[in-house]
């Protein structure tokens, strides 16, 4: 009998999911469920392209309508799942009907992080993480002159930037020390900074946010006893794994919805691909939840060639992007519990890398404007190399000799 495989969740890892599952031999019922009224559609221009005006709304969709007819998967948008029933192998809809699965694939993504400060609520707060969301930034964005950003991570610092192409004032603000102080060193932090202070972006870090002022629509944000005006606000301070499904449903879930090698949950049914997951690297011998559009794909792969028969485990080297003005940052590899970093090429050029190193193992790479270091650093990563760090800083050595 054909295994009748539900899909909860409309973004990337569930395209995959569905492609996969077809091209693994799948021949049963598929159903996508998603809670936007739109086809799965890609999130990285958003802050971006989308953000900017430069990009249709059509644009952004990952395939056609045509890619789902062709695949013969029922979509149902515009709807939420409200309950999963693990006894009987049931879903419960928002619009009051029901769906039964054979096995299903668990692709929530995640939700921003609020802040609950004293005018939180107010008009003109933004999170920025779907198309309704930015769609109501770029209404607000037609009588504002100053942008204030709570966040320097990529979302923050993205924004930030796409501001300043539309001749906005924008200043961000930081509570760590340095701007995307979880993901990369000093040096790229440093560069980083310089290169928005550049372009006019206000950068200030050690600085918490207490409150937002305005009678109805914000006007300022408030750090204390300083306060920044502001038309216009975008919180960017972190994602939260979306486990309230899973979690009510009595799925583990540690830091994200908990998934062995192969992406199954700890309901052997019951799969799991994406921001919302809690996975093992075996590449860096630990749990951990990334949140990027490459560990989702991965993920929905290994799950759907489960589902279909075909062993698969999770074993794929995470890899990230931001592209900031004219700067891409491409990262691969995890660089936490790093000793040092070894610096290849000048940031004062603009094109550079940072290697990161415990003892003498590779962890990771940050590129900037550098394919060659991304796409070398991916390869060392995969295949456990360890380069001699004195040669790596020698830009006089060419990166394949080593």
């Amino acid at each position: 009998m054909a295994l009748t495989v539900v899909i909860v969740g409309a973004g990337h890892a569930a395209v995959q999911a569905v492609d996969t599952l077809r091209r693994e031999g799948h021949t049963g019922p598929i159903v996508l469920v998603g809670d936007e009224p739109y086809l799965p559609y890609n999130r990285p221009p958003l802050s971006k392209k989308y953000l900017a005006g430069e990009l249709e709304r059509e644009r952004l969709w990952l395939r056609s309508a045509q890619f789902y007819q062709q695949h013969r998967v029922d979509t149902r948008l515009g709807v939420r799942v409200t309950a999963i029933d693990r006894a009987t192998q049931r879903l419960r809809l928002g619009d009051g009907s029901e769906l039964t699965y054979d096995r299903l694939i668990l692709c929530m993504g995640s939700t921003p992080r609020r802040l609950e400060v004293p005018g939180h609520a107010l008009a003109g707060i933004h999170t920025l993480r779907t198309i309704a969301d930015v769609d109501a930034i770029r209404a607000d964005l037609a009588g504002a002159r100053r942008l204030v950003v709570v966040g320097g991570g990529y979302i923050g610092l993205e924004a930030a930037a796409c501001a300043r192409h539309l001749g906005l004032e924008a200043t961000v603000l930081e509570m760590a020390d340095r701007v995307m102080a979880r993901v990369v060193a000093p040096e790229v932090s440093a560069f980083y900074t310089q290169r928005h202070e550049r372009e006019g972006v206000q950068i200030v870090c050690r600085t918490t946010v207490t409150g937002f002022g305005g009678d109805g629509r914000v006007t300022s944000v408030r750090c204390g006893e300083r306060e920044f005006p502001a038309d216009l606000v975008i919180v960017g301070v972190g994602i939260l794994p979306d486990v309230t499904l899973a979690a009510a449903a009595g799925l583990r879930c540690e830091n994200g919805v908990w998934v062995d090698e192969q992406c199954r949950t700890s309901d052997e049914n019951v799969y799991a691909a994406g921001d919302c997951t809690n996975h093992p690297s075996v590449r860096y011998g630990r749990r951990v939840r990334l949140e990027s559009v490459d560990n989702a794909v991965e993920q929905a792969k290994t799950a759907s060639a489960n589902i279909c028969g075909k062993p698969a485990r999770h074993e794929h080297i995470p890899w990230f992007w931001s592209d900031q003005y004219d700067v891409k940052l491409q990262i691969a590899g995890l660089s936490e519990g790093y000793d040092r970093t070894v610096l290849r090429g000048d940031p004062a050029s603009g094109s550079f890398a940072l290697y990161y190193f415990a003892g003498d193992e590779l962890l990771a790479v940050d590129a900037i404007n550098s394919m060659r270091d991304f796409m070398t650093g991916k390869k060392w990563l995969a295949e456990r190399k360890r380069p001699d760090p004195a040669l790596l800083a020698d830009t006089t050595v060419d990166l394949k000799t080593l």
